[in-house]
């Protein structure tokens, strides 16, 4: 059966922070505990960590690329893939996107929902996310 791609989640918000600040807030994992989940994340290529996604219990993850303080990536559970990309935009400001891709209409989560059902309900979540938690948490 061919794959039927479903448009990936990309949230961007300008953070009022220096770039290595926002990095550290997104590629550690005590950073990640404080505005989104608790994980056993270490920044290196290849490494394998666990996310701790609450009522949904623990997901595998793998990282599959870090290049500090712009860009980090990983797969997420058996289908996902999440980025993070920073960009400065001056000492105290840095631009960041989140990438949220690896969604197929043809497929379920783990947990038996359609792809394109938790799609919508991730792209709300994430718009919180990113402009709430995150902003607030490296601002704060």
């Amino acid at each position: 059966m061919p794959t039927q791609n479903i448009p990936e989640i990309r949230k961007t918000v300008v953070i009022q922070a220096p770039i290595e600040k926002v990095w550290k807030a997104v590629s550690t994992a005590e950073g990640l505990a404080a505005w989104w989940m608790e994980s056993t994340l270490e920044p290196a290529a290849g490494q394998e960590f666990i996310l701790h996604a609450g009522q949904f219990g623990d997901s595998p993850c793998k990282v599959t690329e870090v290049e500090p303080p712009h860009r980090l990536g990983f797969h997420w559970g058996k289908d996902w893939h999440l980025a993070f990309e920073l960009k400065e935009l001056d000492r105290e400001k840095t631009e960041f996107t989140l990438i949220h891709s690896g969604w197929d209409a043809s497929k379920m989560t783990e947990f038996g929902q359609p792809h394109a059902v938790i799609r919508e309900v991730m792209n709300g979540g994430w718009e919180s996310i990113i402009n709430q938690n995150l902003v607030a948490y490296v601002e704060g």
